[in-house]
């Protein structure tokens, strides 16, 4: 008899594992289905894309992270290239969407060599050696901006909107949102701009014109009793984290009542406790109180009395924000408070915004904390409205802090390809090819938004790159007239840091793909399942005792 060969199992069963050429293909082609989903939305002519989740409720917005993140895509190279969308929004709030579209066509120009036996490792190398240099151009290219330069931060955040559900107001809007970020930020040397200073509040009811700055905050709170006023001029702010409230004993204790006489004096005693917590907030000099905790009902009515505004369990985060927008100091006792605890605003007022009623918090001075409260007339228009303007403050932001802006309409784009072609042409053998692979990827920009526009791809990009051979740095594309313009002169500006960034995550991603030639996927864990006579651990009894 021949010995039969056993086979030898490695990975457990259920495993699936592809290898080599068909895992690479696998990778690139999930990469890429995800770039041509949000392909579409690209540009001023871009389109919307609904989602409907599992609970029913929509999502209707051209936002790229916002698309990636409702899609709850499962492909762990597709998930790589969502985390590209995420990187590029917590970096600069903007420009998701192109490193997304960058990424994916990377990844395709990449496939076309392989097909041709390049390498996957001097794919890489040619890919991160025209990475460091299109960063270089970009450097070399942009030009500076300053917080002065109040129009060109306008024209930031009216780019940043364009093309969104907010673009019938971006005049109005991006007004809004340069004055907010200059409100907030840290001049110096580096402009630290913290855009969580910047609370977008949104209220479905109205239009997205009526969209306010405030300076201060708006508090989703009604005023604690109604006996209270409406609105306090000339505020003296108290902020207290601790409940106005009788506290409960922290051991258990009973008290034994024998005559109605008794429990009448109990009861006075606890009033007279709580007069005396709305008396010594008074004596602060405080006419608004807001509390994180609870406002007894009591204390409710003295306050009232004496005509002092309350609102209780406001965020922690809002009482933060407080702070940095009215001076005040958060207080845990109230006989601790002296006046220069207190913090100060022009006008406290309860404002009714369809059926809810705010607290608006308004004429802080020097506010270190604004609010933008976001109207439109359905709760999918204020989302839209809100992503749009995150996408503006993320843009101005961006600019302000790196000083460094340039122009968009796929300008930068068409300038950047010609350079690297230049720079291809200094590298020996295949790594030119990756880095000329590189150059053309970074024309999908320009191409993708001809084409969402209806315009002749092939055509528009002949013009721009015959623009540029002319030294024309900021010939872009026009999308409403399919014509060559100087997008600088129009006003078409987007920060420096959005185009780098979009490169480098596009670019180590692709890397990371293309180095992938092995996909091990382990199957489900399940139960382990007892072999038949084995009650729980009592099978173990077969174990040889331990020495």
């Amino acid at each position: 008899m021949q010995n039969q060969v056993q086979p030898i199992f490695i990975l457990p069963e259920g495993t699936q594992r592809s290898i080599g050429r068909d895992a690479q293909r696998n990778n690139i082609m999930a990469a890429k289905l995800v770039a041509e989903t949000v392909r579409t939305t690209l540009g001023p002519k871009g389109m919307d894309k609904m989602i409907v989740d599992s609970t029913g409720d929509i999502t209707i917005t051209n936002d790229g992270v916002t698309i990636l993140e409702e899609m709850q895509i499962e492909h762990p190279s597709a998930k790589m290239i969502v985390e590209v969308a995420k990187t590029q929004e917590n970096e600069v709030g903007d420009g998701t969407t192109t490193a997304v579209v960058l990424a994916g066509e990377l990844l395709k120009n990449a496939e076309e060599l392989l097909d041709q036996d390049v390498h996957p490792a001097i794919l890489a190398r040619g890919f991160r050696l025209a990475a460091i240099k299109a960063n270089e151009i970009l450097e070399s290219i942009s030009e500076p901006i300053s917080e002065k330069d109040d129009r060109m931060l306008r024209q930031i955040a009216m780019t940043a909107m364009t093309g969104k559900g907010a673009e019938t107001a971006k005049e109005k809007l991006s007004e809004i949102t340069v004055r907010a970020v200059k409100e907030v930020m840290d001049k110096g040397e580096s402009n630290v701009i913290d855009k969580d200073n910047i609370k977008l509040e949104k209220k479905a009811g109205g239009r997205v014109e009526e969209t306010e700055l405030v300076q201060g905050l708006v508090l989703d709170k009604e005023r604690a009793n109604d006996s209270m006023p409406k609105s306090v001029k000339n505020a003296k702010i108290l902020l207290i984290d601790s409940a106005l409230e009788i506290k409960n004993t922290t051991t258990s204790a009973k008290i034994k009542i024998k005559a109605p006489s008794q429990m009448q004096t109990f009861l006075d005693q606890e009033e007279k406790m709580l007069k005396e917590m709305s008396e010594k907030i008074a004596k602060t000099g405080a006419n608004v109180v807001f509390c994180q905790k609870g406002i007894d009902d009591i204390v409710q009515h003295f306050l009232a009395k004496k005509g002092i505004y309350a609102a209780r369990r406001v965020k922690e985060s809002d009482m933060k924000a407080l702070v940095r927008a009215t001076g005040a100091s958060i207080a845990s006792n109230i006989d601790d408070v002296a006046e220069k605890d207190l913090g100060k605003a022009g006008l406290v007022e309860e404002v009714k915004i369809g059926d809810d009623s705010m607290t608006f918090v308004r004429e802080c001075k020097n506010p270190k904390s604004v609010t933008i409260l976001i109207k439109g007339s359905t709760e999918h228009i204020v989302d839209e409205t809100k992503r749009a303007i995150e996408d503006a403050i993320g843009d101005v932001s961006s600019a302000l802090r790196d000083g460094k802006v340039v122009a968009g309409a796929g300008s930068t784009e068409i300038e950047l390809a010609r350079q690297l072609r230049k720079f291809s042409e200094s590298l020996s053998g295949r790594e030119q090819l990756a880095a000329k692979a590189f150059a053309n990827a970074i024309e999908v920009i320009p191409r993708t938004l001809a084409e969402n526009a209806g315009l002749d791809p092939i055509d528009v990009l002949t013009d721009l790159r015959a623009a540029h051979d002319r030294k024309q740095k900021w010939a872009g594309i026009d999308v409403f007239t399919g014509k060559v313009i100087d997008a600088w002169g129009k006003g078409v500006i987007e920060p420096l840091k959005m185009k780098t960034q979009a490169i480098s995550s596009a670019s180590e991603v692709a890397i990371m793909i293309l180095r992938i030639d092995d996909v091990v996927a382990g199957s489900k864990k399940e139960a382990p399942q007892m072999p038949p006579g084995m009650g729980g651990m009592g099978g173990m009894g077969g174990m040889p005792p331990m020495m």
